[in-house]
């Protein structure tokens, strides 16, 4: 079996550092500036573990350096080199040195679209293409017009196309089990500068061939406009009349917890993370650093809202929620409308931090708030544990 990698070595940079996004270098530069830490090259190789443990016999075919041949090292594949990328595989900023196959310590290229579309020209011929990335990665892949089907491992800040495995492990599990049926997946964007704006609205580009295994892919994110009327405030109220003095809450991005805002009377980031405590904003838009630092040095509460469609609580658009964070919390509140979670058919909602034993802790069964007095249990599992 011959599976083709391309790494986008930006991708999801600015999730952490409350960029909302990561297109464009001068916002790469400013995440780098603000101790982002990337991380695409170590989910495409934890991709490829799983790839190599369910077909030993697998040969990668990708390209030079942070674009892929230093993900293939991390994981210990069979890799051939089929394409170098116009920016030398030293081209990397000076914040980030350190061995080629030490993940940790190398940092980005400085690649752009044009070499994943050149990138995606030269791996042709592969019985299946995987990516990493995020949604904007996804539009270079689909502009470049790929013969093979393809599959996007989960890289970026925003990774709400139907293209996407819903983790690593996953992805590489269904490129293993890849028999050549495939199914149209839809790829859709958002305009990063309005959406740190908050104007959110997501655009349909195209489709991609993916593999058929729809259990394994995230879906595309819907939004809320389909629930009643009232939804989104009658669970605001039951947040709010649920706060504790003197404790903090971190409210995630999402259009419940803004009501949660309203409630409060605060006008919160749309699409950031803000801490408020006792009925006042005590942080806004913070980026993971600062949660940290806050959870650390007084009681702290998670409020999190489910993804319509995909069922993700944390690891979709909400990255300054890491491992580190999530440990210090003192809980996490989850809330989400009945027709959200009616809408996900049975399948469990998903946590993807990028850590295994932070996904762990959440494995079993979670209180969703779904209304003022109306809350459910309801499963909630690791991404890569639930559909590896």
């Amino acid at each position: 079996m011959i599976v083709g990698l391309i790494v986008n070595p930006v991708a999801g940079l600015g999730g952490a550092v409350a960029l909302k996004g990561s297109d464009g270098p001068d916002i790469q530069a400013r995440a780098l500036a603000l101790g982002a830490v990337p991380r695409a090259a170590e989910r495409a190789a934890a991709a490829l573990r799983a790839l190599r443990a369910h077909r030993p016999d697998v040969l990668v075919r990708t390209v030079a350096g942070p674009m892929g041949e230093d993900s293939a090292r991390a994981a210990g594949v069979p890799y051939r080199l089929a394409h170098r990328a116009a920016h030398r595989v030293g081209d990397r900023p000076a914040a980030f040195t350190g061995a080629a196959d030490s993940l940790a310590s190398t940092g980005p290229a400085s690649t752009g679209p044009a070499d994943t579309r050149a990138a995606v020209a030269a791996l042709g011929e592969v019985d299946l293409l995987l990516f990493a990335g995020g949604d904007g990665t996804a539009r270079d892949v689909l502009d470049a017009g790929p013969r093979p089907p393809v599959l996007g491992v989960p890289a970026g800040v925003k990774v709400y196309s139907g293209c996407f495995a819903v983790s690593p492990a996953a992805a590489g599990a269904t490129a293993a089990g890849f028999d050549g049926r495939t199914v149209d997946a839809e790829v859709v964007d958002l305009d990063e500068e309005g959406h740190r704006a908050g104007l959110v609205g997501a655009r349909l580009y195209g489709t991609l061939r993916v593999p058929a295994a729809r259990e394994r892919l995230s879906g595309r994110k819907t939004g809320s406009s389909a629930a009643p009327p009232g939804s989104a405030e009658s669970i605001a109220r039951a947040v709010v009349a649920g706060m504790r003095p003197g404790t903090a809450y971190a409210l995630g991005p999402g259009a419940t917890t803004l009501a949660v805002g309203r409630a409060l009377g605060l006008a919160l980031t749309p699409l950031g993370v803000d801490v408020v405590r006792d009925g006042a904003l005590l942080a806004p838009d913070v980026t993971e650093q600062r949660l940290h630092a806050i959870a650390m040095s007084q009681v702290t509460h998670g409020v999190l809202s489910v993804i319509g469609g995909q069922g993700f609580v944390i690891g979709r658009g909400n990255q300054q929620f890491s491992p580190r964070v999530l440990a210090a919390l003192a809980g996490v509140v989850v809330l989400a409308t009945q027709q959200k979670l009616a809408a996900l058919g049975g399948r469990p909602l998903l946590v993807d931090s990028g850590d295994p034993r932070a996904d762990a802790a959440f494995e079993g069964h979670v209180r969703v708030v779904t209304g003022h007095r109306e809350s459910v249990l309801y499963r909630i599992s690791s991404a890569s544990e639930e559909l590896s």
